[in-house]
């Protein structure tokens, strides 16, 4: 399914498990807002919402109960994503209501989340750079779960234009696209192999081309 069949999926299931408060943020606080930073930068890297929860809710500091716009949850990973409109209401803020914003933050980040927070002009005038930070705080805190091969960033590079071709590419290829030596390129090429992470293809006494793995094709949308 594409993107609106899979978000209003994704609403449903949230919204059956849920009852009272818990509902009634869901439907009030998940708004356009909330829904841009999904279709420009969450789905674009991962083309699905797994381990995500919208206005998830969590312990207050005072004893109470707030809302993350996003939790990303796993198994050594807690992740919340806020998204900051700018507007009136947020000029006018009081400044209680700031110094609440911040020791809000503070105490997410004492109980182990990791805060992650973007401005509504960043996700809608640069979600690529918005879906870079995502990939690299998922990366960095899975490690080894999301990059099993533990590629390098140049090995990386290759992934994305194998990915973008969607074919076999040529050594060639590599070195224009890393602006790099025939040598240079075959030695990375080579050296992805051994982890099986390209498989050469064509070519018998000099290898031609090659084709991504199968590690590589079952986890490809980590590496676009």
């Amino acid at each position: 399914m594409g993107f609106e069949e899979e978000y209003q999926a994704f609403l449903l299931r949230h919204s059956r498990s849920r009852k009272g408060e818990r509902l009634r943020r869901l439907m009030e606080g998940h708004g356009p807002t909330e829904k841009m930073f999904l279709e420009n930068v969450w789905w674009p890297l991962f083309s699905n919402f797994h381990y995500l929860h919208p206005e998830y809710e969590v312990a207050d500091f005072k004893d109470g109960r707030r809302y993350l716009d996003f939790a990303y949850i796993r198994t050594g990973a807690r992740i919340c994503f806020e998204i900051d409109g700018y507007g009136p209401h947020l000029r006018n803020v009081s400044r209680w209501q700031f110094s609440d914003n911040l020791e809000r933050q503070n105490q997410l980040v004492i109980d182990g989340w990791v805060v992650i927070r973007f401005s509504y002009d960043q996700i809608a005038e640069s979600p690529r750079r918005c879906q870079q930070t995502t990939q690299q705080i998922i990366g960095k805190i899975l490690g080894q779960e999301l990059d099993p091969l533990a590629l390098s960033p140049m090995e990386k590079e290759v992934v994305r234009l194998a990915l973008r071709k969607e074919s076999s590419f040529t050594p060639r290829e590599i070195c224009e696209w890393l602006h790099i030596s025939d040598r240079s390129a075959r030695k990375i090429l080579a050296g992805m192999a051994k982890k099986g992470a390209v498989i050469p293809f064509g070519g018998k006494q000099r290898i031609r081309s090659y084709q991504i793995g199968e590690a590589i094709r079952n986890n490809g949308k980590v590496f676009r």
